[in-house]
């Protein structure tokens, strides 16, 4: 019985628990973005201000604007895209912030599949 006082007691502490979102500290700056593709790790840098994202991946450069919803969630749209999926607007999510980094989610607009990912901010 007294097992059973506890578990709504521990609920409410859970509850309580508030994750860290200093989104407005990540709007702008440059960042690095690590990832695995097939058992090889990848990196994206990219440098971002109020309106445009300019992103390197594998040598090759490419410029998307950006829309602010709130101050953590984000549409980003390519400006020069190449086919009909990179026509498509990704939405970000800054899911948690710590330290110098942040934990986000995306995907295309619409599509409820997401991925995650951990972004670190190198300058302002």
């Amino acid at each position: 019985m007294k097992k059973l006082l506890l578990i709504p007691l521990l609920l409410l502490i859970v509850s309580c628990y508030n994750v860290e979102r200093n989104c407005k500290d990540f709007k702008t700056g440059k960042f690095r973005f690590d990832y695995e593709v097939d058992g090889v790790t990848k990196t994206t840098l990219f440098e971002r201000n109020d309106s445009l994202e300019i992103e390197t991946y594998d040598g090759k450069t490419d410029t998307a604007s950006i829309r602010w919803v709130n101050d953590c969630e984000y549409i980003l749209k390519k400006l020069h895209p190449k086919n009909m999926a990179e026509k498509k607007s990704i939405d970000m999510r800054i899911l948690s912030t710590s330290g110098d980094t942040y934990t986000f989610e995306f995907g295309m607009v619409g599509v409820p599949q997401k991925q995650k990912g951990t972004v670190t901010k190198l300058a302002d």
